[in-house]
């Protein structure tokens, strides 16, 4: 199981909090909106902020533990994708 520290995402209370986060691992590049009892999970490749840059994922996970955890399983999974296309 990867560690919130693989993509320097905070704990999930700050998902709780109302907090949005943008981040990055390599060439990969992410976005995480916590929406009531969801969060909304996109990724992408490349330099744009998500406003502009092609979006080449999405996943919708619950704002909870287990949703936490698959989200950092989600991004994982994309990450390893992208490293197969290098």
């Amino acid at each position: 199981m990867p560690k919130p520290n693989d993509f320097d995402i905070p704990r999930l209370f700050y998902f709780e909090s109302g907090n949005h986060f943008t981040g990055s691992r390599g060439s990969m590049d992410y976005r995480i909106d916590p929406d009531g009892d969801v969060m909304h999970l996109k990724a992408w490749h490349g330099l744009l902020c998500s406003e502009l840059a092609e979006i080449e994922d999405t996943a919708d996970v619950p704002l909870t533990q287990e949703g936490f955890d698959q989200m950092l399983a989600w991004l994982t999974a994309f990450w390893e994708k992208g490293q197969q296309k290098d």
